[in-house]
Formats: C-alpha cells, structure tokens, sequence
C-alpha cells in the first residue's frame, strides 16, 4: 500500500519556527530576513514516493518527470508487486537505469517480504526510521532524510549531504569553501527541533541567488 501525500505543514507553525531559528542563529537570522513565506514540500509517500526520489537522483527535472511517467505507464501504476512483475530489462526499458533498476527491484522485494516497513515508519523516531531506509540497497542517508522531510513531514530531518544546503550556508557565512557533510551536520545540532525547516530556510535563500536574483530584506513581523 503507498501513502498518500503528508498532510501540508501549519503555516502558522513554520513562521514560528522561522522566528525560533532566527533568535537562535545569527546567520539563519540573515537568511530569515531575505526569505519570503514558504510552503512545506510535500509529497507522496511509501513505495512509490521512494522510488520516485531513486529516479530523480542525478538527472534534471525534465528527465526525471519524464522517467516517472513512462515508468507509471509502463507498469499501469508503480507499485512493489508490478516491479516484480519486470526483471531488469524490462525496467530499463521504462527509462530506469541498471543500477537504478536493480534498487527498484531490491527495494520492492524488501517491502513485499516486510523486511522494512515503508508504511510503518511513522512508529518510528528519526534515527530509527533513517536507518531502516538506508539498510535498503540504493539508499543512502540523503535520500531517507529527504523521503522522511518531504513525504512524512518531519520537522527536524535535516540533510546535511545536500550541496545547495552547502551552499547556502557558503553564501551566508561569505567564505570560499562549503562546510563538509560532517560539520554541516554538527552545525545544524543548534537548530533542533526544527532543523527541517532551517533547510527549506536556506533552500529559500539560495534559489534566487542560484539564478543571479538578490533578493531584499524582507519585514520579519509579515512572515
């Protein structure tokens, strides 16, 4: 069974954890304060969600959607038992990879043989149910984290793999490097509970600045 998308986040929670992020750190003060309001991600879950993040890894938006809808297509719906329904060439043949063929195919047995619990994973707390993930072949911490940020709403998930949370810290502290994997990680330990939103914080921030757009200060009180 998939798991519908999460339920959307409170507004009203987020523009107070954003306040709360802000107190608490000056340089997540500075990116507050250039952000507009933000909606939360949300996205379907179980399965299907998980699968759907392995196909985007490492390809554009525009090839990733069109990956996905030949592969929904191709199987009349992407669930764990019509991917077994295919071997490798078959799912290559929707677009999918090898490699990325092969974890679609671990993944799916793992999941009919309830060897991890992809609808179960709300009993579990944050360690735990990125560790469940993660012992699936194909994924890594990135995208458990993600999958658990974006598709069960968790408010202090936070991916410190990822290279344009890398970079908006970069761009925040105005130095050459980007932190590593680690020390973004032990510099996100300040923002708990709400580490998940510090990352679409400084996803906000630098999405404009990718594109060349600085954005001016915004009225703190508004968001």
């Amino acid at each position: 069974m998939d798991i519908p998308a999460s339920s959307p986040i409170d507004p009203a929670r987020i523009a107070e954890a954003r306040l709360w992020l802000a107190a608490r750190d000056p340089l997540l003060a500075r990116a507050h304060a250039r952000t507009p309001e933000f909606a939360w991600r949300v996205r379907p879950g179980g399965f299907a969600g998980l699968i759907q993040l392995i196909t985007q890894q490492q390809v554009s938006t525009a090839s990733a959607a069109a990956i996905w809808a030949r592969l929904e297509a191709g199987l009349g719906g992407v669930g764990a038992e019509a991917v077994l329904g295919h071997d490798e060439a078959g799912l290559k043949a929707f677009g999918l990879s090898a490699p990325k063929a092969r974890y679609a195919l671990a993944i799916a047995r793992a999941h009919v043989d309830k060897v991890v619990d992809l609808t179960g994973l709300g009993a579990l707390d944050d360690e735990a149910a990125i560790a469940a993930l993660v012992s699936l072949k194909g994924v890594g911490r990135w995208t458990a984290e993600v999958y658990l940020m974006f598709c069960e709403g968790r408010l202090d998930v936070f991916p410190a793999g990822d290279l344009a949370l890398q970079e908006a810290f970069r761009a925040l502290e105005n130095v050459p490097e980007r932190l590593s994997e680690k020390a973004l990680y032990a510099r996100s330990e300040a923002w708990r509970p709400f580490r998940g939103v510090a990352a679409h914080l400084l996803w906000g921030y630098y999405k404009p600045r990718r594109r060349g757009v600085a954005l001016p200060d915004v009225d703190s009180e508004a968001i």
